[in-house]
């Protein structure tokens, strides 16, 4: 196994990807994001990316979650190759097996905690009346069962982020990904985050959880530190 391929004993993995490739371009400039990232990564995992500023760290994640496409390689995540897929494809595979998480928690200001997690399920032609009893699951196992009704507005920058834990668990994703999920949190409300993802990603075999951060601290209680710099993968 090549020193960049991170891999976990007797699990096969979510996703693998083989000589992947992102390049963007800018005028005559050519800007290679990714280049050549051998990774493997099994289920049951909470895996943090780090690396400074423009080393690659955020397009490996959107690539990871088929918001773009590789200039060239190859992914598959839970079965699906993403570098075979169209635009139609792309955008269910991102909805029924991906579950996003990003830094200012994207929730909807005017709908409550249940309605906000429920959201997603509008798309699968579902009301949110039929989706409320598993949005109340879900905010009850982040721990806001108490809160179901309140809108964004009288919830806690935490809080909020549990909302939108609890939202990107609504679909059954196989893969969660979080952009500096405890990027706009204090350090205390961050600890408590991080350990729910950390839950989150042991509880299920066949579940991984992804994280992008710049915060050491952060990746310092996540099983495994991907390291990118200059669009390559270190592990650690």
């Amino acid at each position: 196994m090549s020193p960049n391929v991170v891999a976990h004993a007797n699990r096969p993995p979510l996703v693998s990807a083989r000589g992947l490739v992102r390049e963007y371009e800018f005028g005559d400039t050519k800007v290679r994001a990714l280049d050549g990232v051998d990774l493997d990564l099994a289920g049951g995992r909470f895996v943090s990316i780090v690396g400074p500023s423009g080393a690659g760290k955020s397009t490996l994640l959107h690539v990871l979650g088929a918001l773009d496409q590789p200039t060239s390689g190859s992914i598959v995540v839970d079965g699906v190759s993403l570098t075979d897929l169209d635009d139609a494809a792309a955008s269910e595979f991102r909805r029924r097996r991906v579950g996003f998480i990003f830094q200012f928690f994207n929730l909807v200001p005017t709908m409550s905690a249940w309605e906000n997690v429920a959201l997603p399920r509008l798309l699968d032609n579902r009301s949110l009346r039929k989706a409320k009893p598993r949005a109340l699951e879900l905010l009850d196992l982040v721990g806001l069962g108490d809160r179901v009704d309140h809108r964004p507005g009288e919830l806690s920058g935490g809080q909020m982020q549990r909302v939108a834990i609890a939202r990107s668990l609504i679909m059954d994703p196989a893969i969660l990904l979080a952009d500096e999920p405890t990027g706009n949190l204090d350090s205390r409300t961050g600890e408590a985050v991080l350990e729910l993802l950390a839950t989150l990603a042991h509880d299920r075999p066949d579940r991984l959880v992804v994280m992008v951060t710049h915060d050491p601290n952060a990746a310092s209680v996540t099983d495994q530190v991907i390291t990118v710099r200059d669009g390559r993968v270190l592990t650690r």
